[in-house]
């Protein structure tokens, strides 16, 4: 019997939710159909997922083909009018098992609601996630601003949070399962708990789920808005050692005028603010960040200001994206930036970030860390940096060993 093939795109949330998927199907019996969980996030995303439709129907051409994701929740259409789709299936659709059950003997179609009508979360229990060392948890999806160059809102709906019994309940779970580290995710995870009773922040729900799963080893964040970072949630990142030391800023730029284009929350100096105080409680923090290269009107000076954030607050993990429109945002009607100029902005914002890394690798060397590892014994240690073991590990196990040298853009180590 053929077993379902998932493929992911995109951010952490869809894989998530790519798990639920697969429970999904594996309950329902279903074999010999390909899903492909797209992201619209960028242009070249969507064309990377439109891509992998036609080449899983020339590799499987007796297969179903299943679309589902952020690009097909947007445009449902453009997919179901392709050739090799036989369904598609909205980002809340997705998530019923209702959905797989009726798969076998529905017609092609397009199941796509209004995601904008969506009010409340559902919650699915995963036990564990194929072929990955950490596990992630959905704690809050969707989002409720309006960012000028963002489509996201409209393939995930309004911000809607997880209660955080839920969150508890599925990490208790996971860790009887092994799981040595859990990630929170979110489409915009600093907003968790506004629509909740009694409005728990994101930093309240992290100390709560701390104190009541205490055999969780790790707990990772993965993006945060630089002024969103509730008070509670400092106070963890001061004294609370499984709370790690790494933080994703979503930053997208780092000029005040292009921000405020961006319809951002923040500007430079909160950004510089927010890594010097976080770094101020632990010393050992280090910081990644997503940045947009070639924005409209982006001029060679509001770039700079961009290059020098990387600097400033010490950037080493970076997502970089050249400027990509997307239909119906107002960022699309301002004047644009050159392709090419978006091009090699976005080279130059790598190159410094990769830069950062290979200095900070060669500040470990000597040290402890603690690592998970994921595969053929290379993992993660507690800032995120990547970590090569000369000893055999197998994936999932927690080692503690002693950093001895630095390529550049990884460490090596043996087990202590």
């Amino acid at each position: 019997m053929a077993q379902p093939e998932i493929l992911t795109f995109g951010c952490r949330l869809n894989a998530y939710e790519s798990e639920i998927i697969r429970n999904h199907t594996q309950a329902a019996g279903i074999d010999d159909v390909v899903v492909v969980n797209t992201c619209a996030v960028t242009a070249e995303a969507e064309r990377q997922a439109r891509q992998a439709i036609r080449r899983a129907r020339r590799s499987k051409p007796d297969a179903r083909i299943v679309v589902t994701g952020c690009a097909a929740q947007i445009n449902p259409e453009q997919y179901g009018a392709m050739e090799e789709v036989d369904i598609v299936l909205g980002n809340e659709e997705k998530l019923h098992a209702d959905s797989w059950l009726a798969l076998e003997n529905s017609e092609p179609e397009i199941r796509v609601n209004d995601i904008m009508s969506i009010t409340e979360t559902a919650n699915h229990l995963i036990s564990g996630f194929e072929e990955r060392a950490r596990a992630f948890v959905q704690v809050q999806q969707g989002c409720d601003h309006r960012c000028t160059f963002c489509i996201i809102p409209f393939g995930r709906g309004p911000s809607r949070s997880t209660p955080v019994g839920e969150v508890v309940r599925q990490v208790r779970s996971l860790v009887e399962n092994g799981y040595n580290e859990v990630v929170l995710t979110g489409v915009d995870l600093t907003d968790y708990g506004k629509d909740l009773p009694g409005h728990p922040s994101l930093g309240n729900l992290c100390r709560r789920l701390l104190m009541q799963v205490p055999d969780l080893p790790r707990l990772r964040l993965s993006s945060l808005d630089p002024v969103e970072i509730d008070d509670d949630l400092f106070g963890l990142i001061e004294t609370e050692a499984r709370l790690l030391p790494y933080f994703h800023l979503s930053l997208q730029a780092g000029d005040d005028m292009v921000l405020k284009r961006m319809k951002r929350r923040h500007n430079r100096e909160d950004a510089i603010k927010v890594c010097q105080r976080i770094r101020d409680m632990r010393p050992d923090a280090t910081f990644g960040a997503d940045l947009i290269a070639g924005f409209p009107t982006e001029t060679d000076e509001m770039f700079k200001n961009s290059l020098a954030i990387i600097d400033e607050c010490d950037l080493t993990h970076l997502h970089v994206f050249p400027y990509s429109e997307r239909g119906d945002t107002p960022a699309a009607k301002m004047p644009s930036v050159p392709k090419k100029i978006r091009r090699e902005r976005a080279a130059r914002l790598r190159d410094a970030g990769t830069a950062r890394l290979t200095a900070l690798l060669k500040t470990r060397i000597g040290k402890t860390a603690s690592v998970l590892i994921e595969k053929e014994n290379m993992g993660r240690c507690e800032q995120f940096l990547p970590v090569r073991l000369r000893n055999d590990v197998e994936a999932g196990n927690l080692i503690t060993c002693k950093i001895t040298g630095s390529n550049g853009a990884q460490l090596d180590a043996t087990i202590i």
